[in-house]
């Protein structure tokens, strides 16, 4: 996923203050940038995070930069100076992450800070003015600072090593004063001829730990070494010079001008000998002499110095300490290669390498680090210094703070609008690195040209727009303007290849906007002119009107000649229009519209594809984040997510980007953090949000400012922007390598579910023989090359599956499928999140074990099985104690579900084999049916017979009396009540002697119910037990007081219920498939139909029950139209029910379900579904079924290739009404009145209203033909008990 591929902190200038802090496990770089500390990796340059100084001193002026940094490496501070305050930090553990705030030093408002150094817990602190010594002290467990003098200024400044002096420089720079740190007097001063650039104070010996040594370095890259005198030690004397002359193994320039000045850098003795005496311990020939010179470097403890030329090669200078001083000895260690570094550097650091063998050399500038291998490096080898890294970073330090991105219709150019001016920069190698190509000084809207390509033309590529000058101005040399009335937004759309100029639109900021048409010609001589100048065609006045972003322009598949919306109005009623330009470009076409209810929209944004996100205040200081698809239709309302933020989640911004197959992506930016939304596939197993938060990208512990802007760039990148800093992200190089290899084939979960349940067992059988030859490793050398099959191709064969010759062992069998199920628990698939991946281990098992029971089972019980089988297995691994997701309980959440859901209890209910699918029920249960596995598997919803229903009721009483060792009578008393076997009850009473209710009990069951007295006290008894919450119980002696009404409504199986309780609970959940199952159970089964496909508050106006509350319309689940293929042609009742049902209607549900499955990532079905669908009208005639026919549509029937057994028209249909009292269902349709040329609305009420009229003649029709004298035996429910 994104991760950060470049920071731009800002570029540490030449003379800016480098430092390096040395960590147990890591080595950092720091260095001032504008009001902030940036930290960075020694090593690899890495951006770990930047200290702003406002988090010390919040309500400092953000536009002071720090002028003076210092670090402590003995308590590990970090101490910024910037005017008359002092920050510092403090490492919290050793993590380069973890600074917290530790204290604070704030000077008269007078005293500048101009320089600073912390060492041990002394701070020493120059100003313009003074220069002062603080202690740090602990107050009421706080760190402050507690100043012991001040005396006269000099800078900068520098602590020894004992902490005993300080040493400063003044009088321009030329003179060198050692200052003792207990009391702020003078002991030396040692002038120099020219200026000072350095101060080095050499570590002393552990056992000499006053002893004095000081390195100066001056302007003439001259470095002088300062040691004490014998009989004076606090006195130090000139020892030894090293200048550029001394320097013979590289020519020098002739001139001081011809190349930049050299410069001498010290090589940290302590760093250095730790290394060496690594690389010595490891070292196997001793003899060696590579290892004989860096022993002698490590045993006689050198200074070394390496000076860089001008010509860029380097050179290390060696001094010997000796005592007494006259013993020092000084010498040219090694001559490097010319070029080793690109200029001079102004600062250079050693600090440790990567590994334990090695030193790393930190430059600038450029920002540079080059990796030192001692052996090689002291035997002046070549490969002895090679470079890791360097940092072109082109923003510099003093920056102005980041407004807001504008970037180019492709993402490749990008603008950066800033507090002050700005700058343009092109997008470079794979959006992974960003290059300046130009700046402004003022303007208040930009727009970036064609993707930097009129920067190769004219030196620029951005157009600026100021409101002080009402100019437009496009940066060419010359520069060119046109004047232009105030606007509020600027925007170019991408330009076609062949075409010489950039489309440029800009948007008035009037009430009613004008939209100027504005062309850029870069052919010949440039020039900018007004095209057109038009408005849209509002029918009110609209919020705001913004552009579409283009960016799923460029990135989309097979868009030549698509038509693409330019422009955004929203209403202030919350009414969005999308519109385009017209043919000749003088004015606007609409091309949707949509009603989201939403008013006060503080923020929007639509994407390429037509997704538009909506920011809406509440009135409880929360927001809505909304998101809509403008394909709205009487199966979808458009809203596809909806998120309340709560009052701290301020949305700042907002940004749609597009993958290559025009899946839209949004980045939604807080104050902290960027959340990356994307649309979440749709799966048979959770009822999730339609989009889900893929990423969040948090800067709190990176950047310190607030996020000013985020956008997308080309390639994926996501560019952040804090204050004046930049952090890029995207995806790894491997990882995007790993994208663009061929792999096999996509497989969703949830594409196995669907292609079982729509009839292709045996397809999926073939897709898992296909997924373990291509995972399982003994497999996949061998077969990989040799049978290389797309699945997705069977989908829509015409003859399904080929045949093959492969041998049996290679074919579908469970010694395959287990090798493939350990495989994939041991290795999951790519691409599939972990609950995709536990639904696919479970499908799996359960084709395997439906394949090796299918037996005589219809489609309907195949699909019942599939359902069941998933159940049990899936709760079986959800409740299992090893289990990850069970932690030891079951956990709901994880996919445990107490029952199957009536989408999965329906295809039971209309199947034909209900005994193999009643015997399969309990063989899941071990044979032993409790009634809580029967409430589960929905038994005595799905069965249709009612002696099935009597035996199997039997069955359960047996099965909960036998549970446990107690054989407790009043388990069982309520099933054997309401099979009329009282006397039984009474016989299991007989032996329960262990029971305290026993006698009484029996005693009360010897009497005769059928006398009122004994039912009386029946019902007395059923109601004390409610009293006792004894539910259960209560309802047997309901049923034994004969009052069937009451112990009804105790166990909710009565009739009424179902239009009293059922269909209203149907319609409040948006439950199709339960309220299908239940006005079937009423012989209402034309509204079984209709429920399927017809809007709720349609349906409820035909029932003579008042329905108040609709809930979803849950038009998301394609097995909706594989119920409505079987029943709509099953019976008279349902053919009614589809004539009632519009051709454009049925249309339009066919579109939705195959949009519902490309959601769901099963393109294949989807595509199956729209070509194969049949709209044939009820029909008692029978087709030759070799006859071909056109393709579907609303009007015209074909045959079916893929659903053909499932929506084949029959030769015969069941009768379930009176053909010729049939009442009529609507009013007739009006007789139309002859206009010449109706209007577009009208014409189209007029299709739909004769394509009610041709359902009607259809079914007419098919009630003429039917015959009266048939009986169908039907299930009555009142034969129930």
């Amino acid at each position: 996923m994104l991760d950060l591929v470049r920071a731009f902190p800002g570029s540490p200038g030449s003379a800016c203050c480098l430092h390096t802090l040395c960590l147990p496990t890591e080595s950092l770089l720091l260095y001032p940038s504008a009001d902030t500390v940036v930290i960075l990796d020694a090593t690899s340059l890495r951006f770990l995070r930047a200290l702003a100084f406002s988090q010390v001193f919040p309500g400092a002026s953000a536009n002071r930069n720090i002028t003076s940094l210092a670090i402590d490496p003995a308590l590990k501070l970090v101490a910024a100076a910037s005017g008359p305050r002092l920050a510092v930090w403090s490492l919290s553990g050793v993590s380069a992450r973890t600074w917290l705030v530790h204290s604070s030093l704030l000077l008269p408002n007078d005293k500048h800070i101009t320089a600073v150094d912390c060492s041990s817990g002394l701070l020493v602190v120059a100003t313009e003015s003074t220069l002062s010594v603080h202690t740090l002290v602990m107050e009421n467990d706080l760190p402050t600072w507690s100043s012991k003098w001040s005396c006269r200024s000099y800078l900068p400044v520098h602590f020894s090593p004992s902490l005993a002096y300080v040493a400063t420089v003044s009088e321009q720079a030329k003179i060198i004063r050692i200052i003792l740190t207990t009391s702020g007097r003078q002991i030396q001063a040692i002038p120099h001829l020219r200026p000072v650039t350095s101060v080095i104070w050499r570590s002393t010996q552990a056992s000499s730990r006053d002893g004095l040594v000081l390195y100066t370095v001056t302007s003439d890259a001259t470095l002088r070494i300062f040691t004490p005198v014998l009989d004076s030690p606090q006195h130090m004397q000139l020892h030894a010079t090293l200048d550029i002359s001394s320097a013979t193994a590289s020519k020098l320039p002739t001139s001081p001008t011809d190349h930049p000045a050299s410069s001498v850098f010290y090589l940290n003795r302590e760093i250095v000998t730790q290394t060496l005496t690594t690389v010595l311990s490891g070292a196997s020939d001793k003899d060696d002499a590579k290892i004989r010179r860096v022993q002698d470097i490590r045993d006689a403890g050198w200074d070394m110095f390496m000076q860089v030329l001008p010509d860029g090669s380097l050179s290390i200078r060696a001094n010997i300490d000796r005592r007494p001083p006259t013993l020092l000895k000084r010498f040219t260690l090694l001559q490097n290669v010319p070029f080793t570094f690109l200029r001079a550097p102004s600062h250079l650091h050693v600090v440790p390498g990567l590994t334990k063998h090695t030193l790393a050399l930190v430059s600038t500038t450029p920002l540079s680090v080059h990796m030192l291998e001692p052996l090689n490096f002291f035997d002046s080898r070549s490969d002895g210094l090679t470079l890791l890294g360097r940092v072109h970073d082109y923003t510099t330090d003093g920056e102005p703070r980041i407004k807001q991105f504008v970037r180019t219709p492709d993402g490749t150019g990008l603008a950066i609008v800033r507090e002050t001016g700005g700058d343009a920069w092109i997008v470079r190698d794979h959006g992974t690195s960003l290059q300046r190509a130009g700046k402004w000084t003022t303007a208040d809207n930009v727009v970036v040209l064609n993707g930097g390509k009129f920067y190769m033309m004219w030196g620029r590529s951005f157009a600026t727009f100021s409101n002080a000058t009402y100019l437009l101005t496009l940066h060419t040399t010359p520069e060119l303007t046109l004047s232009l009335p105030p606007i509020s937004s600027l925007f170019s759309l991408p330009s076609r290849n062949s075409a010489p100029y950039e489309c440029i639109y800009a948007i008035t900021a009037d009430l009613a906007p004008t939209i100027f048409h504005i062309h850029a010609m870069s052919g010949g001589l440039p020039s900018l002119s007004v095209i057109s100048q038009t408005a849209l065609p509002l029918p009110s006045p609209v919020a705001f009107i913004l552009p579409v972003d283009p960016m799923g322009w460029i990135s989309s598949r097979d868009t030549a000649g698509m038509e693409r919306d330019v422009l955004l109005s929203v209403g202030r009623d919350g009414e969005l229009m999308f519109w385009v330009p017209d043919g000749n470009g003088t004015g606007w076409r609409r091309t949707g519209r949509l009603r989201t209810g939403r008013t006060s929209i503080r923020m929007a944004r639509c994407s390429s594809a037509k997704k538009t996100v909506l920011i809406v205040p509440r009135a409880d200081g929360e927001e809505e984040l909304t998101i809509w698809d403008s394909k709205k239709s009487e199966f979808s309302s458009g809203l596809e997510y909806a998120k309340i933020l709560g009052s701290s989640e301020h949305v700042n911004d907002l940004d749609w980007s597009s993958t290559p197959d025009n899946q839209s992506i949004l980045a939604v930016g807080f104050a902290y953090r960027v959340e990356i939304l994307c649309q979440q596939r749709m799966t048979y197993f959770d009822e999730g949000p339609g989009w889900g938060v893929i990423k969040s990208i948090d800067i709190e512990n990176l950047l310190p400012h607030p996020i000013s802007d985020s956008i997308w760039l080309a390639h994926g990148t996501l560019l952040i922007g804090s204050g004046h800093q930049m952090c890029l992200y995207g995806l790894p190089r491997q990882l995007e390598k790993r994208e663009t290899e061929e792999g096999l084939f996509e497989l969703p979960s949830s594409d196995v579910a669907a292609v079982s349940l729509w009839d292709k067992l045996d397809l999926v059988k073939e897709i898992l023989v296909h997924l373990s030859r291509e995972s399982l490793p003994q497999k996949k050398s061998r077969l990989k090359s040799s049978h290389r099959v797309s699945p997705p191709a069977v989908f829509v064969s015409v003859n399904g599956l080929e045949e093959t010759d492969e041998p049996e062992d290679q074919g579908f069998s469970r010694p395959l499928i287990e090798r493939l199920l350990d495989h994939l628990e041991a290795t999951p698939l790519p691409h599939l999140t972990p609950n995709e991946h536990a639904h696919l281990l479970v499908l799996i098992r359960a084709v395997l074990e439906v394949d090796e029971s299918r037996r005589a089972l219809d489609a309907n019980g195949l699909r019942y099985l599939i359902s069941m089988r998933s159940f049990y297995i899936l709760n079986q691994r959800a409740s299992a104690p090893s289990s990850p997701e069970s932690r030891g309980a079951v956990s709901r959440r994880s996919g445990w579900r107490a029952r199957l859901r009536f989408r999965d209890i329906i295809w039971a209910f209309h199947s034909e084999t209900q005994g193999l699918l009643l015997s399969a029920s309990l063989a899941a249960c071990q044979g032993k049916m409790t009634w809580s596995d029967a409430r589960a598997l929905g038994v005595f919803l799905w069965l249709n017979s009612v002696e099935s229903m009597r035996s199997h009721m039997e069955l359960i009483a047996r099965t909960e009396y036998m549970a446990g060792d107690a054989r407790d009578p009043v388990a069982c008393s309520l099933f054997y009540f309401a099979l009329g076997k009282h006397k039984l009850v009474h016989g299991l009473w007989r032996q329960a002697a262990w029971h305290k209710e026993q006698a009484v009990m029996i005693k009360f069951l010897s009497n005769d119910f059928a006398q009122p007295r004994w039912r009386t006290a029946a019902l007395k008894n059923a109601y004390a037990l409610l009293g006792k919450r004894r539910f259960e119980y209560a309802a047997a002696f309901f049923i034994l007081s004969g009052n069937l009404k009451d112990a009804v409504n105790v166990c909710l199986l009565l009739r009424d219920i179902l239009n009293e309780t059922t269909i209203p609970l149907a319609f409040k959940k948006g439950n199709r498939w339960l309220g299908s199952w239940a006005f079937w159970l009423l012989h209402r089964r034309d509204l079984a139909v209709r429920i399927l496909v017809t809007p709720l508050q349609d349906v409820a106006g035909a029932l003579d029950i008042p329905i108040t509350e609709f809930g979803n319309p849950h038009y998301d689940d394609p097995s909706l139209a594989l119920l409505f293929s079987q029943l709509k042609s099953k019976t008279l009742q349902t053919a009614k029910g589809t004539s009632e049902i519009s051709g454009r209607t049925e249309f339009n549900f066919v579109l939705q379900m195959a949009r519902v499955f490309t959601r769901m990532g099963c393109h294949a079905l989807a595509l199956d579904l729209v070509r194969s669908w049949s709209f044939d009208r009820p029909s008692l005639v029978t087709h030759d079924p070799t006859q071909h026919f056109a393709p579907p549509s609303p009007t015209t029937a074909r045959r079916l290739h893929a659903l053909e057994q499932a929506m084949r028209r029959r030769s015969s249909i069941v009768i379930d009404i009176d053909p010729f009292t049939v009442p009529p269902t609507r009013r007739p349709s009006p007789k139309p009145r002859e206009v010449t040329e109706p209007p577009a609305q009208l014409m189209k009420e007029t299709i739909n209203e004769g394509d009610l009229v041709a359902r009607k003649a259809g079914l007419g029709s098919l009630l003429k033909t039917a015959k009266q004298d048939v009986q169908v035996p039907e299930f009555d429910m009142s034969s129930f008990i």
